[in-house]
């Protein structure tokens, strides 16, 4: 069995946000390799998940999906990839001990290597020099060698997500994420703080149900290990494409770059290459929605994106900012409900909420991003529909690149530890402060 479906269509129409290789012949080299490469993911493993998908969308399961803004080749360490692993699994414990609903763990990692860009070019001290997009095209170092797109970079995205994926199915499938671990997940964070402190007393709650289930001979394999998603925005279409495979059960196209991959703000275009590729592959799929986004850009979007209307297959990621979802987000949602239609409703509350401090540093505020939350959550209780989960930037480890938060974080503080070469993530303790929050508004959705 063989699929009919024409996976090239999207190479005649405009694609937004692609790189300017400089040399055609590399770029031809690099994308032939690639197809020659083993899948990342499998097609099963994403059809898991758009199960999941499914029933979240029914209400009847959370969407945590966390990581990186912009990964690094430089910064894919066991000890960061653990850590940030790590972080998402006591989120996840957190999220399903406060609000009785199963959390789907989705790393924002194993390939977010691209980032969209405002301008192609950016100047410095007078030198003009192709903007930075991700270590996928180009170096972050201000030089002419480094700036140049190098299509020789794809092949190294895919060997570091390898990497990457290796490491985290060895830490979720392993012994690692063993629930009984919830106490071993905490050592070296934030034992000091006053979240730390409301976490080990949900641990210890926690220890204690395990340990009644323990006496009564139920020890259920769940509680051992935890599937681990992989995501990230696919922004560059030659490498996509390169890692879209035939499914051998179906026949049917699977972009095994990522479990879950999404379209961005800038290139949800409907005539676009992004909008017409995404419509052939059959992985779940999001598309991000910004503030001048209309009911009819969602419903047209769905026609095209969903159109036998598959449970688990699209979910739409919300990101309009604090002081603007309360306005935007409720057509949305309305439209898409009045016509029965199931998608994933998720909040991005953070790429709304950025700005320049005055350092020059680009932060967010952590208010800023727990009033977006609380305003998604709003308008889908008075809408009664499903708040289905939360896509966050953050990282394992301790940056300061966000203000406020427990640990107040000031904009002096930023300059101590701010290591994101593209937006400020939260931080380890920020997140597990996210996420007592969001577990509160579940409990009392």
């Amino acid at each position: 069995m063989t699929s009919m479906v024409d996976l090239d269509t999207w190479r005649s129409l405009p694609a937004a946000q692609q790189p300017n290789w400089p040399d055609a012949h590399a770029l031809e080299v690099a994308i032939a390799e690639l197809r020659t490469m083993p899948p990342l993911v499998f097609a099963g493993e994403c059809d898991n998940l758009k199960g999941q998908i499914a029933r979240a969308a029914a209400g009847e399961a959370f969407f945590l999906q966390g990581g990186d803004c912009a990964e690094i080749f430089a910064g894919q360490t066991a000890d960061a990839i653990r850590n940030k692993v790590k972080t998402l699994l006591q989120m996840a414990a957190v999220l399903q001990y406060g609000a009785s609903l199963p959390v789907i763990k989705v790393g924002r990692m194993a390939g977010q290597y691209a980032k969209p860009r405002s301008n192609d070019q950016e100047t410095q001290a007078g030198v003009t020099l192709p903007a930075y997009r991700g270590d996928a095209i180009n170096g972050h170092d201000f030089t002419l060698e480094a700036r140049t797109p190098d299509p020789r970079r794809l092949l190294r995205v895919y060997n570091t997500s390898a990497a990457t994926l290796n490491l985290v199915r060895a830490f979720t499938q392993g012994g690692f994420a063993d629930l009984r671990q919830v106490h071993e997940w905490n050592k070296g964070f934030i034992r000091d703080s006053s979240v730390g402190d409301r976490y080990e007393q949900m641990a210890n709650e926690i220890g204690r149900a395990l340990a009644f289930m323990r006496t009564t001979g139920a020890e259920p394999d769940e509680l051992r290990t935890v599937n681990f998603y992989s995501s990230h925005e696919a922004l560059v279409l030659d490498y996509e494409r390169a890692l879209t495979r035939i499914d051998s059960r179906t026949g049917l196209p699977y972009d095994v770059s990522a479990h879950f991959v999404w379209i961005g703000e800038r290139t949800r275009q409907l005539d676009g290459a992004h909008v017409d590729f995404f419509s052939k592959i059959r992985n779940p799929i999001g598309v991000k929605l910004g503030p001048k986004s209309k009911p009819a850009d969602v419903m047209a979007l769905i026609d095209k994106l969903d159109p036998d209307r598959e449970p688990g297959r699209l979910t739409f990621i919300s990101r309009m900012g604090a002081n603007l979802i309360r306005d935007v987000l409720p057509p949305l949602v309305e439209a898409v409900a009045a016509t029965g239609t199931q998608v994933l409703w998720i909040t991005d509350p953070m790429h709304g909420n950025t700005y320049e401090a005055p350092s020059g540093y680009k932060t967010r505020k952590f208010d800023d991003v727990m009033h977006e939350v609380t305003g998604f959550f709003e308008v889908h209780r008075a809408l009664g529909t499903h708040p289905g989960g939360i896509h966050i930037e953050l990282t394992g480890d301790d940056v300061t690149e966000c203000v406020g938060g427990g640990e107040e974080i000031s904009h002096e503080d930023l300059a101590s530890r701010y290591e994101s070469f593209c937006d400020p993530r939260l931080n380890h303790t920020q997140s597990l402060e996210l996420a007592f929050l969001v577990a509160e508004m579940l409990r009392d959705r």
